[in-house]
């Protein structure tokens, strides 16, 4: 009797400790790593939510920039953190569901060792075509690419900011749904690869939003969205799903998470926190700079990885697509 009314306290101390923890957290100081430069689309939505968070948990969320080789050494270094509570994780999609297939050298699993908190923006990618060019004047579809790429097999080339990005492997999908086989020109960035087609020197480009003002202007045709849902910005300009290819969804996305061992009670806290801010109308303006403010539980989130990781897989393999 006396053994199970100790085993009861224990519990019950247990389950206070576990409150306590979640009411007083935090008590210092929280890091928020970003494995990219200062300025970026990741750090920009870093710095919104921090700011956030600061102000309404009473601490000072700080960003810390670790940037280099595609966002693995701050992924790592939170990986290897106290799930204390006082790391955080900021990245893009491509951390965490490119980089296992991609790189060999990884020393982190982004599904083991990580716990998900949400997304906060998705942003597709738009392919376009320069309407000025005599070789695409009369492509408007999906269809008249595929159709002006199946008529010269291997000549349409099209352009990327670089190798092993998302944008190429959205290329790469849509070729091999459509199948087709178009020339791969890697451009260091993506401003640079919008360059090439505004100059003329490759026929499409999947491009990130910055290529909505250029569409808007006449510069540059819209054909598709990556996309699962229409872009807001582009209401008129189909997904690459309803253009004939179904459940095809590509977004480059920035989202947060916590070492795995964080507790439940903070990993919570922080999941409403972030979804509050992201849905904060003045913070939602600011948000929407970088794409469209997309929010998961954590659940749908862990699941959204691990159908991103194991479709871009299948991509690279079939693709042979090296990590530059």
């Amino acid at each position: 009797m006396q053994r199970t009314l100790r085993l009861l306290a224990i519990v019950a101390g247990l389950c206070v400790t576990t409150e306590a923890f979640a009411q007083k957290y935090p008590v210092r100081p929280v890091k928020i790593m970003v494995g990219f430069s200062a300025g970026g689309p990741v750090d920009v939505v870093a710095r919104i939510v921090a700011d956030r968070l600061s102000n309404k948990l009473g601490q000072a969320f700080v960003v810390e920039n670790r940037a280099g080789a595609n966002g693995m050494i701050a992924a790592e270094g939170v990986a290897r953190a106290e799930g204390d509570g006082y790391t955080m994780l900021a990245c893009n999609s491509s951390t965490i569901t490119l980089n296992k297939t991609l790189f060999k050298d990884i020393r982190y699993d982004p599904e083991k060792d990580f716990a998900t908190l949400t997304t906060v923006v998705s942003a597709p990618l738009v392919l376009v075509v320069n309407p000025e060019n005599s070789k695409t004047a009369n492509i408007n579809t999906v269809a008249d690419l595929v159709a002006a790429a199946k008529a010269a097999p291997g000549a349409l080339a099209y352009g990327l900011g670089g190798n092993g990005n998302l944008a190429h492997l959205a290329m790469e999908l849509l070729s091999e749904r459509a199948g087709v086989k178009m020339i791969h020109v890697p451009y260091r960035g993506g401003a640079a690869s919008e360059v090439g087609i505004l100059a003329q020197e490759v026929l499409a480009v999947f491009d990130p939003l910055s290529a909505v003002p250029l569409v808007k202007a006449g510069k540059l045709r819209a054909l598709a969205v990556s996309s699962a849902e229409r872009l807001p910005a582009l209401p008129d300009v189909p997904t690459v799903a309803e253009a004939g290819y179904p459940g095809f969804d590509i977004s480059f996305w920035v989202g947060f998470f916590m070492p795995k061992a964080t507790p439940a009670p903070t990993l919570e806290m922080l999941h409403r926190e972030i979804v509050a801010a992201a849905n904060d109308p003045l913070l939602r303006e600011r948000l929407e700079t970088q794409g469209v403010v997309s929010v998961l539980s954590s659940a749908d989130y862990a699941a959204k990885i691990a159908k991103e990781i194991k479709e871009l897989a299948e991509v690279v393999a079939a693709a042979n697509i090296k990590a530059e």
